[in-house]
């Protein structure tokens, strides 16, 4: 008996091992590919382009496993919910008036996040037996805030059109945040580490959440909200991003990584080496032109959860 019990946590040693030194190889190898550049200009044209890179894909991993935790459903991801195309609308709005583009970016997914609570009033209280309703109300409000910002995109002036398409379908080719979605990152992880026991209790479900002594209402405000700024600051420096909030949960739970302690600190990792990642592939693949990151982390993230919802299936 005791050998059944003490090989599980061996087993999730090797697997937060294996997929640290993932993460960190292919953040190692993103800094070091591409041509050489001549002395001070790594950081201006490549350093800055990463850090924001990393917080962006950090931000957008908090992002979906908060989302995911709410809804008890590992389809939830700020951009399949809407919460993204929100901070997208508010985004393109803000800047068709001259207005702050952070604060129109958390302005829209912080509405959009409202607008899907409401519309799906009914299910809110029993959240555990309605999750998949509100991933479906969210699915069309992300399709109605995708009209919404093409239609936002005809009144754009011709100067700006080209680099407002680029930003919306997700590029980081102007990306500079100072570091401040890292930042970000790091005290939303922490956070989140904090009330881990509580987010763990919660996953168990509403009614055991409130046996326990949870307050299962506030808790899943909370964490709607923080995961609504998460994206809105993601979408704000680098445009709407998908499938790396509903790739690296969902990944890290194939590899039998389940507390929350520890996806608090391993999904922000993956999601800025799973970004990187992409993004040098976006910069590699047809030189010297750009590929817009969003499209690559599509064509990459769509066949990689297919193969995960295959393994899971098989299991």
């Amino acid at each position: 008996m005791m050998r059944r019990m003490s090989r599980p946590p061996v087993r999730e040693d090797r697997t937060r091992v294996a997929l640290v030194a993932a993460a960190v190889g292919i953040a190692v190898l993103a800094m070091l590919a591409g041509p050489a550049l001549p002395d001070g200009l790594w950081w201006p044209l490549r350093g800055q382009r990463l850090l924001a890179a990393a917080g962006v894909g950090a931000l957008l991993a908090l992002s979906g496993l908060a989302m995911q935790v709410v809804l008890r459903n590992p389809l939830a991801d700020p951009y399949v919910l809407g919460t993204s195309g929100g901070a997208a609308v508010g985004a393109l709005s803000a800047l068709l008036l001259g207005l702050s583009l952070w604060w129109g970016a958390g302005l829209g997914a912080l509405a959009s996040s409202a607008v899907l609570l409401l519309l799906a009033r009914p299910a809110l209280a029993a959240v555990d037996e309605a999750s998949s309703r509100l991933i479906l109300v969210g699915a069309m409000l992300a399709a109605l805030c995708g009209a919404a910002s093409t239609l936002l995109l005809t009144l754009t002036p011709d100067a700006q059109l080209r680099g407002a398409v680029f930003w919306l379908v997700g590029d980081l080719s102007g990306a500079d945040d100072r570091g401040l979605c890292l930042g970000l990152a790091v005290l939303l992880a922490v956070l989140l580490a904090l009330r881990a026991r509580s987010v763990d209790r919660l996953m168990l479900g509403s009614e055991a959440a409130a046996v326990l002594g949870e307050p299962v209402r506030a808790l899943r405000a909370a964490l709607l909200v923080a995961g609504a700024l998460a994206a809105a600051c993601a979408v704000a420096v680098a445009g709407a991003i998908g499938f790396v909030g509903l790739v690296v949960p969902h990944a890290l739970r194939l590899a039998g990584v389940e507390r929350t302690a520890d996806q608090a600190w391993m999904a922000p990792l993956g999601g800025a080496a799973l970004l990187v990642a992409a993004d040098w592939l976006a910069r590699s693949v047809a030189p010297p032109l750009e590929l817009p990151v969003g499209a690559v982390m599509a064509l990459v993230g769509a066949p990689v959860f297919i193969g995960f919802l295959i393994q899971e299936g098989r299991r």
